[in-house]
Parts: structure tokens; C-alpha cells; sequence
């Protein structure tokens, strides 16, 4: 049977970066077939314009030339045709995120959004793909890892792929290459774990904490899970972060020395980022891939989709992240604390918190949060780290004012149940309506204060009530981001630029110069480059400021852009906003609550 869309992709030159795609329509529109690229891709929330690498296209019928006309940036439309219509076209692919294409002679990946053109009134039809290795002997031993459903392929993975329509075909990512995969069962599901680059780590141990994180979440929502099989997709190379969910998969991108090593027991602090963003994407598969918004019920790939809510889908997420770490055995309440005093701090370190609230934060994340500049620590605030601790907030409000008898827990399986009933997005005020059904009680108080304004969320007294102590203190070093522990009574603020920094050829590049510290002040702007400091060559910054008192004046130069300026500035003390957190004895019984 000929299916109304057909796919044929391969790597044509590696070396090139370029994919070449064969695109087949068995049934064109008479008035001439219309086609389009996504400008952006689910769970990313930026215009990328993906149609800008595609280098060249071409199209025929019965082996005869057919003429395409380019529309607009994304959309493409053929003459008419009597007979089945087939595109070729080459797409660029040199993205090594999470969220495009890539092809060298070591790797390809793709997500679907950036190389198969939708046809136009085929978005629900079925649709077949075949993924084509590269031609070489180099290439002999790739593999084709993806969540895709397979129809007929070889023991390599090459093949034959189905979708039953657009939508899920732009849901399964696709890895390429000579990679190591481990697999296990969670709740009895098959999960494969895919990891590419080059490495030496403990895929086993991997597994073994993975399954930890899997079983947790699903057991917390219920099962059966909501898929078949579940493939990670991990690329380690150096200085890379990152995750994108998919409905069957994610993909992820790390650092290569965030592996753990084998023999190695314990969980040291760049194997546990790795388990939080694994936690992170893992939870997604519920919470924004099936309850979502329903701005994006379904997806309009060709514009922004704005809603108020994603607080709820990335700041719960971001929430629940590090507490499944916690509550499947991974790590230990204290670890747990710590990284939520890292949290805490973050948010607070920025003056945005003051200036935008989580619902705005949200509608603006198209043109905010992910294009964020010099500016933005005083401008916006995160409805990943602001919105998981209004999630934590809630939890605790909820579990206090209910002694107990309700939490965050029950609303996020009531909001599984409404899905599996319907299938809905949800409106822009039914999430707050079916927590509070839920649960009970009247919470519209805290939703107006948390998430419409920019009030401070109550965490020390709510922390208070399950046994933890919540104080603010000096920072040790410019790394301390806050952890376990009372502060030193009497301990003094030392001296302070009120800027943050990243090494720069020339001394120090100014990335944030942050409100009403002493750098502002003096008119130093982010993107100056500090090369001395009271004539001495800008270095360890933190090293050279000790030597200085709150209320002193130096002098600074530095460039801004190719023009040389001298700044006097004075000193300020460091403001207090280093979160340490101290459990009392019979404290953090919630913690440990709520297990699935």
C-alpha cells in the first residue's frame, strides 16, 4: 500500500555537514502542493527559522522538472502536477544542540522540525521514512538509534520508519553513528540509553540510577507509563548542557566528564547534574508532551505560542527534578537542601525578580528568556528556578494548610487523569481551577501573590513548617551559591563590584553589571573588558577585592569596545543573599512523603 507521504533521508557528505532528503507526495494538491518548515521546535521557545539551511531543493514528476516557488521563509509551493510528486533537497546540519540538525564523520543527529518539509493537508496522514546510511567505508559500523516505530530495518537500525501523522514524526529524534547503548526495563518498559562522543564512564551504573528515576516518576503518576519504550539520547563532548523532551525520548547534551567512572561510588557534583536534567526531561513525558497548554493543543509551528503557564510545565518540572533524586534513594536530604539553597539564591542574586512575574515571565519567554543579553539578571526573572519554587511553595501550602492530607502530588495525577480522559490542553485558568478542586481549598490568595506579582514567596516560613531553617548570609567566594549550614554570627560583608564575570583575553569581561551595585554606579556596562584594577592587571577578582574595605575607592580601566575609560569606583558591602538551609531533627518529613 503506498503511503500519502514518503521520506528518504541520508547523510550525503558528512565531511559537508549536509543531509540530502527525498520527500515523495503520492497524491499532490491540483493547484500545486504547498509545503513548510517549522520556524521552531516544542519545548523550546524561540523563532529559530530552521528553513535557513536548506541549501538547495528541487522537485519533478515522472522524471520531468517541476518549478518551485518560494512563498515566504518557511513555505514552498510547486506547479501543478498529474502524478506523484518528488522533492530533493539538501539541509545543512551543523548544530551540535539539542534543539537542530548535525553531521560530521564522527555523528549525525536530527529532529525531524529541522529536515522533513511538511506537505500541506497531509499534516494528520500517515507517513513513512526511510533513514539511508552514508556511503564509505568510514561509515561501515554507524547505527541508527530513535523512538520512531520501525517497520522493516536492518540489525544496524537502517530502514524503514512510520508515523501516523506530522505531529509524531516531529516527536522522535534520530541519532547516527558508532555509539554505546545500555538497556534496562522500568516498570517493566524497555529503555534504552544511546551515548555518543567520546568518553570513558560506567554505563551500567548509568542505567542502574536512571531505572531509579524512571521508576519513581512513573509509579508517581501512575502506570502503565504513557509509552512503549523509551530511548535517551546523550552526547558528551566539553563545556555542553542541555535536554529536549519528546513524547518517546529525549535528547541530551553534557559533559563528557559528568559520567561516572567505574568504581566510582559516590555521586560527585557534575554526575548529579546529569541525573537532574536526566530527571528533568524524563518528567517532561507527563508534564508539558501530554498536559500542556492548550496554546499548544495542537502546535502552530509556524508562529509563537503564547501562554502564562509554563511556570507550571518547567518551574514543577525544575521542582521535581532534584526531588525524585531525593526520593528514589539517589541522593540524601542534605545534598537535596543544598541544591535547593542553590536555587533559592539564584533567584534571589537577581534584581528581575522584582521587576516580572512568573506569568509574564512566561508569555515573554519568546522574547526574554531566550534572548537574554547584558541585562537581563535586572530584567527577568526564570520560570525555571522562580517557578520550581513557587511549586515548592504550593507543596508546602498545600500539605500545612491540609495538615498534611493533600500536596503537589495529587494535583499533578489529577491533571494526569484529565488527559488520559480528554486529551485537552489545558485553558489558561484551569490549571489553578483543578488544583483547587483538587485539593480543596481556596489558594486564589497565593496564585495572585506568586504567580501576578513580584511579592517574595513566604519559603522561610514555610520551610519553618516542615522543620527547616531558612537564613540569608555573606558569600564565602564568588562561587558560593549557598548550601547546607548557619552562618558565623557576626560575620561582615566584604567588598563588592556588583558584577559578574567570564575570563577574556585582554583581563576580565563584564557579562552582567547588576542593580545598584557599585559597578553600575560608577558607569561600568556589560561588555567592558576590566584590564587593571588601581594599575594592577585584572585577574582573580575575588583575590583582589579582599584586600579592600566596604567604602573604599580604585580605580578601574578598562575597554569598552576599542576606546580605553578609567572609572573610580566605591566599594559596596555584598548584599546578604546567600541561602543556607539547616534541617532540625524531626524536619523534613515531606521530603520523604509522597512516595509513588
Amino acid at each position: 500500500m503506498t503511503v500519502p507521504v514518503h521520506y528518504s533521508i541520508r547523510p550525503c557528505s558528512p565531511a559537508t555537514h549536509c543531509f540530502e532528503i527525498t520527500l515523495t507526495v503520492a497524491k499532490p494538491a491540483r493547484k500545486g502542493q504547498v509545503f513548510t518548515l517549522p520556524a521552531w521546535i516544542p519545548g523550546s521557545y524561540l523563532i529559530r527559522e530552521f528553513s535557513r539551511h536548506i541549501v538547495s531543493i528541487q522537485a519533478s514528476c515522472a522524471g520531468k522538472d517541476v518549478q518551485v516557488r518560494k512563498l515566504d521563509k518557511h513555505t514552498w509551493q510547486a506547479e501543478p502536477v498529474s502524478g506523484s510528486l518528488t522533492l530533493v533537497y539538501q539541509v545543512y546540519a551543523y548544530d551540535l544542540s539539542v534543539r537542530g540538525a548535525y553531521l560530521d564523520e564522527m555523528r549525525g543527529f536530527f529532529n525531524a522540525s529541522s529536515v522533513f518539509l511538511a506537505v500541506a493537508g497531509h499534516e494528520s496522514s500517515p507517513c513513512e521514512v526511510e533513514i539511508r546510511p552514508p556511503k564509505g567505508r568510514m561509515f561501515a559500523d554507524w547505527k541508527v538509534a530513535t523512538a520512531l516505530p520501525a517497520l522493516e530495518v536492518k540489525k544496524s537500525g537502517f530502514g524503514y520508519y512510520r508515523a501516523a501523522s506530522y505531529d509524531e514524526l516531529l516527536d522522535h529524534p534520530v541519532e547516527l553513528g558508532e555509539f554505546q547503548t545500555v538497556s534496562f526495563k522500568a516498570c517493566g518498559v524497555p529503555h534504552q540509553f544511546v551515548v555518543s562522543g567520546r568518553f570513558r564512564g560506567d554505563l551500567k551504573r548509568l542505567a542502574r540510577d536512571t531505572k531509579k528515576i524512571c521508576e519513581y516518576q512513573i509509579k508517581l503518576f501512575g502506570t502503565p507509563a504513557p509509552f512503549e519504550r523509551y530511548v535517551f539520547m546523550l552526547y558528551v563532548g566539553k563545556d555542553i548542557y542541555g535536554g529536549l523532551e519528546h513524547r518517546a525520548s529525549t535528547a541530551l547534551v553534557a559533559n563528557r566528564d559528568d559520567l561516572p567512572q567505574a568504581g566510582e561510588e559516590g555521586i560527585g557534583d557534575g554526575y548529579l547534574k546529569l541525573l537532574g536534567l536526566i530527571s528533568h526531561e524524563y518528567f517532561h513525558s507527563w508534564n508539558v508532551k501530554r498536559i500542556k497548554p492548550a496554546a499548544f493543543s495542537p502546535y502552530d509551528l509556524s508562529r509563537e505560542g503564547y501562554t502564562r503557564l509554563l511556570w507550571a510545565f518547567e518551574g514543577i518540572t525544575s521542582y521535581y527534578d532534584d526531588l525524585t533524586l531525593l526520593r528514589c534513594g539517589l541522593i540524601d536530604t542534605p545534598r537535596y537542601l543544598g541544591l535547593l539553597a542553590q536555587t533559592i539564591s539564584g533567584v534571589q542574586r537577581g534584581a528581575g525578580r522584582l521587576k516580572q512575574t512568573l506569568e509574564e515571565s512566561s508569555f515573554d519567554a519568546w522574547t526574554k528568556y531566550y534572548r537574554q543579553d547584558e541585562n537581563s539578571p535586572n530584567s527577568i526573572v526564570s520560570y525555571y528556578t522562580k517557578g520550581s519554587l513557587a511549586a515548592l511553595a504550593l507543596d508546602l501550602t498545600l500539605r500545612t494548610r491540609s495538615a498534611g492530607k493533600t500536596s503537589l502530588d495529587e494535583v499533578m495525577r489529577a491533571l494526569w487523569q484529565k488527559w488520559l480522559t480528554d486529551g485537552q490542553g489545558l485553558a489558561e485558568d484551569e490549571w489553578e481551577a483543578i488544583a483547587q478542586q483538587v485539593t480543596g481549598l481556596s489558594l486564589q490568595h497565593f496564585f495572585d501573590s506568586a504567580l501576578r506579582s513580584t511579592e517574595e514567596l513566604p519559603l522561610s516560613t514555610l520551610l519553618a513548617t516542615q522543620g527547616v531553617d531558612m537564613c540569608w548570609d555573606y558569600a564565602d567566594h564568588a562561587a558560593d551559591a549557598g548550601g547546607i549550614g548557619m552562618p558565623t554570627a557576626g560575620r561582615k560583608p566584604r567588598a563588592s563590584l556588583g558584577v559578574k564575570t567570564a575570563q577574556d583575553p585582554l583581563g576580565l569581561r563584564l557579562i552582567n553589571v547588576l542593580d545598584d551595585g557599585a559597578a553600575q554606579q560608577a558607569g561600568l556596562a556589560g561588555g567592558d573588558v576590566l584590564v587593571a584594577v588601581d594599575g594592577l592587571k585584572a585577574g582573580d577578582l575575588d583575590k583582589m577585592l579582599a584586600r579592600y574595605r566596604v567604602g573604599e575607592k580604585l580605580t578601574l580601566h578598562l575597554f569598552r569596545r576599542d576606546e580605553l575609560l578609567v572609572r573610580d569606583v566605591v566599594l559596596q558591602a555584598q548584599a546578604a543573599a546567600t541561602c543556607r538551609l539547616q534541617l532540625q531533627a524531626d524536619g523534613g518529613f515531606w521530603l520523604q512523603t509522597g512516595q509513588a
